[in-house]
């Protein structure tokens, strides 16, 4: 009898169970997600002109929360000289998270992630490892991520303007692949050379800054290059976790 009671309970509760976290959820209470940042390239990735191959390392990256998309930079637009700049050439987005911090206040949440999992400290991801990190969003928030394509002069990785759904028109939390929605933008400040040998890329260059400026735009990369799909370097992931106290 009692056996059957708690059974009966228990099956009420795993009904009611959707139904009230969809309640918590629209109240607006936040939400902790884990972002997994995880580089699949291999040492063959990039396939040189010079017959030979090489990998695909990515930077340390940056990340917002907003409540209105992509804050950090408008494709067809020159650089706003805040520091991505410093992101796509160099692979140090230091410079940007300063300003968004003393700056962007339409930015809820914001950091940079730079010691890849495992590591003791800061470097870029290379083929197998990952950054991986939590962050707090509401309903509604979005999820920017950017990060330098390592063997370039000023490509990166980020979404386009909307940014990156976390929740969905019920204010679910979402748990999904999102590698789709990133593409390989060039920042427009300093001209491309070949990807992987270009003596001005980060892995090559004297120091930091030292390329032909371009004064371009920000756009999709467009050139006479070849550069593998977002898919073969990187795969990002959001997964919630729990909920956190009420805004």
């Amino acid at each position: 009898m009692i056996s059957s009671r708690l059974a009966r309970i228990a099956a009420v509760s795993i009904a009611l169970a959707p139904a009230s976290l969809a309640a918590q959820y629209s109240a607006g209470r936040e939400v902790t997600f884990t972002i997994r940042v995880e580089n699949v390239s291999t040492p063959r990735t990039l396939k040189l002109s010079n017959g030979q191959t090489a990998p695909a390392p990515t930077a340390p990256l940056l990340w917002t929360i907003t409540d209105e998309g992509n804050p950090l930079f408008t494709p067809g637009q020159a650089d706003r000289g805040q520091g991505l700049e410093r992101l796509a050439e160099d692979g140090n987005p230091g410079v940007l998270a300063d300003y968004i911090v003393q700056n962007m206040k339409s930015v809820v949440h914001s950091g940079v992630v730079t010691v890849p999992s495992g590591d003791n400290g800061p470097g870029p991801i290379t083929p197998g490892k990952a950054y991986e990190f939590t962050i707090s969003a509401a309903p509604g928030q979005r999820l920017t991520l950017a990060m330098m394509f390592g063997q370039s002069n000023d490509l990166f990785y980020a979404p386009g303007p909307k940014a990156i759904a976390l929740f969905d028109a019920k204010g679910k939390p979402l748990a999904v692949d999102v590698t789709s929605q990133l593409q390989l933008w060039d920042t427009g400040t300093e001209v491309n050379e070949e990807p992987g040998l270009g003596p001005n890329q980060a892995p090559r260059q004297a120091a930091p800054n030292t390329g032909l400026a371009e004064h371009g735009k920000v756009m999709l990369v467009n050139d006479r290059y070849h550069y593998p799909s977002v898919g073969e370097v990187v795969r990002v992931s959001v997964k919630p976790s729990m909920t956190t106290a009420a805004k």
